[in-house]
């Protein structure tokens, strides 16, 4: 880890100090301090200032390749679950892989059109108890929101994964639309800031819900809402004086029928199927005094 500027200053005056051909140059006593015998504006102090920092630099430098290095390397280590996450994010729709490679040949495209291709903008992968399979779960973006793959772009994926995958190693991707959340619940209000339909008397919008959708925009992909951490969230909004969920119920998509599953109790936490949920509405928002 790199030294504090000062640090390396303190140690090149330490040698200069204990110097006995300096100390009979100079004509300080051995054990003397360098502060007390050179202002801050002399020559030596600014030249060690200048060498201090030119080593600091240096150090910083090696830190930060020794990270980028370990970096890559834990990243690079070929068939653990962050590999085939990485591996996923890196899908081009609409190229090929180089022949016998697990590489894409960007020759002759710019920066803008590999990008555009890059099509899964979330992506999680996770052991399933049943040995050598994966569960990858993906999404893609519209805007702000995320949403599912399109039939053809999923099949694309999924035909990409049968050619970088180890073989023996058995996939299961998931591709679904946003789970949907919904939550019954009270907002204590402060009537001088919001009024009763949850609008902000000074900006005219809904603080409330802008709160809900950046909380669940926030959440790491394929993680856990945490209900008593929403509550905390929505207790710092200005006008909040308190939140109560008084039932919070979840229902997923359901591929084998083609249709959303009935809504199933959160008591305390849950991680949804799609990775992501979705709030159709605030109906069932109240707000009290």
């Amino acid at each position: 880890m790199a030294r504090t500027i000062k640090e390396i200053k303190d140690s090149i005056t330490g040698l200069f100090m204990s110097n006995a051909v300096l100390q009979a140059a100079y004509g300080f006593e051995a054990g003397a301090v360098f502060e007390n015998e050179f202002s801050k504006v002399s020559v030596e102090s600014i030249l060690f200032d200048i060498v201090a920092f030119a080593i600091w630099l240096l150090e910083s430098i090696f830190d930060n390749h020794k990270k980028e290095i370990d970096t890559a390397l834990y990243e690079q280590k070929s068939g653990t679950p962050r590999w085939y996450r990485n591996m996923s994010l890196a899908f081009q729709y609409g190229f090929d892989l180089l022949v016998d490679s697990d590489k894409y040949d960007n020759t002759g495209y710019i920066d803008d059109q590999i990008e555009a291709s890059k099509i899964i903008k979330y992506c999680s992968v996770k052991e399933s108890i049943e040995s050598n399979r994966l569960t990858i779960k993906v999404a893609g973006e519209s805007g702000d929101a995320l949403e599912p793959l399109d039939d053809t772009q999923i099949t694309a994926f999924l035909q990409y994964m049968s050619e970088v995958k180890y073989a023996g190693v058995k996939l299961n991707v998931v591709n679904n639309p946003a789970d949907k959340l919904l939550l019954n619940m009270q907002i204590y209000r402060d009537v001088l800031v919001i009024d009763q339909n949850g609008v902000s008397i000074l900006n005219g919008d809904k603080p409330v819900e802008k709160a809900i959708r950046s909380y669940m925009k926030a959440l790491p992909f394929d993680g856990e809402l945490v209900l008593n951490d929403l509550i905390a969230h929505l207790r710092a909004v200005e006008g909040v004086n308190n939140a109560n969920i008084t039932v919070a119920t979840s229902s997923y998509y359901n591929t084998a029928t083609n249709s959303y599953s009935a809504f199933q109790p959160i008591t305390v936490k849950t991680i949804p199927v799609a990775g992501y949920f979705e709030i159709e509405n605030f109906n069932t928002v109240t707000y009290v005094v």
